[in-house]
């Protein structure tokens, strides 16, 4: 299990079955009741799940929207997924296929937002930032998860800008396309590079930081970072996908 703030990814060590399903229930209890808002259940290692271990993931959902928070489900099995959209589990929480991504592609330069906002971040006022983001997003055709997941990310991405540079120079800009939301965080720090495709090596176990684009890649569509293309410091990229293409103002 991996924490980053509110934010954590549990990892089932093999088939969620009457056997397993207490050990997945301790651990998601135990980050629920400490505060955490945000887990992410990596299934690859699962096989097989019966309704001991379905019964578990619903409980526990229940729980964490009762705290205000999300439990997603990501690298399901063929099988796995089958069994669980039987189950109607898909109606209640976010559920990614094993290998299953959705393709971005690039946006051509021509094409003008619906509309931009950008913001500077002021000192102390990170919390007041994501409220500002959360907010225009609900105003787009994404889905409350959606929405909670976007700003989970930029709050990484914002946490990174801050610890890279000062809250001094960083800018947030969001903007609304056709197709998509897009988010980009830019500071005034040294500089950094990883493309949408690119991985960062493994962070160790005991490690602080190095995982927050790892988070960003769960809770997004995709997830860059790339140099200004004017004086220092690094922008992240994020983009968020909508289920249809009509764009709310």
């Amino acid at each position: 299990m991996k924490t980053e703030a509110n934010i954590a990814t549990i990892s089932v060590p093999g088939d969620l079955d009457v056997l397993a399903a207490p050990a997945l229930k301790r651990s998601l209890e135990g980050l629920i009741d400490g505060g955490c808002h945000r887990v992410v259940v990596n299934m690859a290692n699962a096989g097989y799940v019966d309704s001991a271990g379905m019964g578990t993931i619903i409980c526990e959902l229940k729980h964490m929207r009762q705290e205000g928070g999300l439990i997603s489900l990501v690298n399901v099995a063929p099988r796995v997924y089958r069994a669980l959209a039987l189950m109607r589990v898909m109606d209640f929480m976010p559920v990614s296929r094993a290998g299953v991504r959705r393709s971005v592609r690039e946006l051509d330069p021509s094409v003008l937002p619906e509309w931009r906002r950008t913001f500077r971040v002021a000192a102390g006022q990170m919390a007041q930032v994501r409220g500002r983001v959360e907010c225009l997003c609900e105003g787009l055709p994404l889905k409350a998860d959606e929405v909670f997941d976007l700003t989970l990310a930029v709050g990484e991405a914002l946490g990174n800008a801050v610890d890279h540079a000062g809250e001094r120079g960083v800018l947030v800009t969001v903007a609304a396309y056709a197709d998509r939301v897009v988010v980009d965080v830019a500071d005034c720090g040294q500089g950094f590079s990883l493309g949408p495709d690119e991985e960062l090596p493994e962070a160790a176990a005991d490690a602080e930081r190095g995982r927050g684009i790892k988070l960003m890649r769960m809770l997004t569509d995709s997830a860059s970072i790339s140099p200004k293309s004017t004086g220092e410091g690094s922008v992240t990229h994020l983009v968020k996908l909508f289920s249809n293409s009509v764009v709310a103002r």
